[in-house]
């Protein structure tokens, strides 16, 4: 029990940093949903089930389009896909004797942030450390949305028009440095902005939404740059020591 304690605040500590990044990265977003016509419950709750800044953009963009549930559906699956390999890359990192319910509570709460520090831990993963992470980070995430909406609701239009400037700040913090080390990887993202643009031009899909329209490039694009520039697998050394999970 003791372990399992230290465990979830040395969670809660090495998740403040990322509560607080993800505070401010939600509030711009808190912006967009109001746009989209959300409430600060509404954004809340949105936030809290679908914690990634992309997939919560991508479902506001198809809230505010008007387009189907089956569309939003099919658009968060393709946004948030990769924790999909993220869950199961980080289940390799607990005991094998972990129960179910842990491996999914864990899963449920997981993004890049908490996967990239529950990952790096030394041995088995004691599931309560991703616990403390979650619990510190989640909220703010939910409270930085909703307050976002809020502060929508009140401030003037041109100030809440410059916060809603800071989402694409983001985005592009997201994809500037990969591009610069990785020369493929900054091709791909060119492609893709020439690709969106094109299709954006032809008349024949005026009536296709355009977060349909970006699902689909995205697929495509990846797709294709798996095929053509997969990445080289690394020979990782062998593990000689045996760890043993936190109880």
């Amino acid at each position: 029990m003791n372990r399992n304690k230290n465990a979830f605040f040395n969670g809660v500590r090495d998740g403040i940093p990322i509560a607080l990044g993800y505070f401010a990265v939600a509030f711009s977003l808190g912006i967009v949903a109001r746009r989209a016509g959300l409430s600060p419950i509404q954004g809340f709750l949105s936030s809290f089930l679908n914690h990634a800044s992309a997939g919560e953009y991508a479902e506001f963009t198809v809230i505010m389009a008007n387009a189907p549930y089956v569309e939003m559906a099919f658009v968060i699956l393709i946004t948030n896909i990769r924790y999909l390999l993220m869950s199961c890359a980080l289940s390799q990192k607990f005991n094998a004797n972990t129960p179910l319910l842990h491996r999914f509570m864990v899963g449920f709460g997981i993004t890049d942030e908490i996967f990239g520090i529950s990952i790096s831990r030394a041995g088995n993963l004691n599931p309560w450390y991703s616990y403390g992470a979650i619990f510190i980070a989640l909220p703010a995430w939910s409270v930085g949305t909703a307050l976002g909406i809020v502060a929508g609701n009140i401030l003037p239009v041109s100030i809440v028009s410059a916060l809603s400037v800071a989402l694409y700040g983001m985005f592009l913090a997201i994809i500037i440095p990969p591009s610069k080390k990785d020369k493929v990887v900054g091709g791909i993202v060119i492609a893709g902005f020439l690709i969106s643009y094109i299709v954006s031009k032809i008349p024949q899909l005026n009536n296709v939404s355009d977060s349909m329209k970006i699902s689909v490039i995205t697929i495509i694009i990846s797709g294709l740059a798996a095929f053509f520039f997969p990445i080289p697998k690394e020979n990782e050394p062998a593990d000689t020591d045996i760890t043993q999970e936190e109880a």
